[in-house]
């Protein structure tokens, strides 16, 4: 991490974006502890430690801090966050959800008990909250994955002389216009990180574009997760269980977006051998809604949560349900595990595509919608190696679907896969280094 010197002033344009951000977040200041509130009526959890997000919270010395905003990129992160770990640093991880927070602690309970690491929430965007934040944690050096590019973030980093690098990083094809436009006008946050650890060599392009002074491809870290092996197992046997029916996964399924299933599902029930469905919502909170939808379109469901214990023991079969909803955390493993091929949610929804990565790294055919620029990489790399179908219409995928299966290659996706693992190992040799020492 040989980036921009820290000690270097930002421009005239630049410091004048700042100070109008400044003033501009802080009017609406009330109206972000409004959204937690009003968050906290459906999820108590939002209600909780709000002091971390003003920067406070009990100090922690870290030799890393990680930020993940959220549950998907603190799981692309595992791989990072125990290599430090396994070197005997002190580990710092930042959220902006519950979800996230929860998997952390979970994951790494005991080092948590030990005091190796420590998880907060991330202090809202403003100076004053981000100087009490590197007061209490003094981190040597700060990882954010993928798209997080707060400005005073960045800027409080720099005069707390603390490198901070952007990995697993993108600028979604859609966003790259505004980048643009921003960075002509008064110069772009991502010119003030130390490094950025680019995805593939299209990001890294962007990432220079924008003024940033040292970029590397990195790949992503997401290739480096080692699916657990229990829910692998649970996964094979819940697929055996259903009487060697073809098993389909919607994953990641987004609000919104639930119709286009829906009609999809109406015609391959219509199959002479219809398929049994594992239907997976992408956020906790649309769990029971969710499957309530799925019984007002007349299809009979069965909860995870009733057919297995915690332990994805068998508790009962599904009998005569057609679709199994996923309302658990951090078990897409077991639910990709199980199928014949993956619909990817998200790609009919404004936000973009989620993880295509879990499933090919099971050997799963995958197939999503036409809206991919959140994954523009690897999407583009598994369109072309043939291991991701993304339909440019909800009609499509009934077929798309009947193709997949008839055509799946297990071990074409597991070379793919395989091929591009590495980036964690990559990342932490840059900055290992920093980890002992300060700037």
């Amino acid at each position: 991490m040989n980036g921009l010197s820290l000690s270097e002033p930002a421009g005239l344009r630049y410091r004048i974006f700042l100070f109008l951000y400044a003033c501009v977040f802080r009017v609406l200041t009330p109206v972000v502890w409004r959204y937690f509130r009003r968050r906290a009526r459906g999820d108590a959890r939002y209600g909780l430690h709000l002091d971390e997000r003003k920067g406070q919270g009990a100090p922690f010395a870290a030799d890393l801090w990680l930020h993940a905003v959220s549950l998907g990129e603190i799981n692309s992160a595992e791989p990072l966050v125990r290599l430090a770990l396994q070197d005997g640093h002190r580990v710092l991880t930042t959220h902006a959800t519950p979800a996230a927070r929860d998997r952390v602690e979970r994951t790494f309970a005991d080092e948590i008990a030990s005091g190796q690491l420590a998880v907060r929430f991330l202090p809202i965007d403003r100076p004053d909250y981000w100087q009490r934040f590197f007061a209490s944690y003094a981190p040597r050096v700060g990882l954010v994955v993928e798209m997080e590019f707060w400005p005073w973030m960045i800027e409080a980093a720099r005069e707390a002389r603390v490198p901070l690098a952007l990995v697993n990083a993108q600028i979604p094809a859609g966003s790259w216009p505004k980048a643009r436009r921003l960075a002509a006008l008064f110069g772009h946050p991502v010119a003030r990180l130390a490094s950025v650890f680019a995805k593939s060599e299209t990001q890294a392009g962007r990432f220079r574009a924008l003024g940033a002074s040292d970029v590397r491809i990195a790949g992503e870290t997401k290739f480096d997760i080692v699916p657990p092996e229990t829910q692998i197992h649970a996964g094979k046997a819940f697929r055996a269980s259903v009487h060697d029916k073809t098993v389909i996964a919607f994953a990641s399924v987004v609000e919104g977006e639930e119709e286009v299933y829906v009609q999809a599902l109406a015609t391959l029930f219509s199959d002479p051998e219809p398929p049994f469905v594992v239907w997976v919502p992408r956020a906790p909170e649309r769990f029971q809604a969710s499957g309530e939808f799925l019984q007002s379109a007349g299809f009979e469901i069965a909860w995870r949560s009733q057919l297995f214990d915690n332990g994805l023991n068998p508790l009962s079969e599904p009998g005569s349900a057609r679709i199994l909803v996923g309302d658990s955390l951090g078990e897409m493993t077991f639910y990709v595990a199980s199928a014949d091929a993956v619909i990817v949610g998200g790609g009919f929804g404004r936000r973009g595509a989620h993880n295509v990565i879990e499933p090919l790294a099971l050997g799963k055919p995958v197939i999503t919608g036409p809206s991919v620029g959140t994954i523009e990489f690897p999407a583009v790399e598994a369109e072309a190696a043939g291991m991701l179908t993304v339909c440019n219409a909800p009609e499509e995928l009934p077929d798309a679907v009947r193709a997949a299966i008839a055509h799946g290659l297990p071990e074409r996706a597991e070379a793919f896969h395989t091929s591009h693992r590495g980036a964690s190992q990559r990342i932490y040799d840059a900055i290992q280094p920093l980890l002992s020492e300060r700037i």
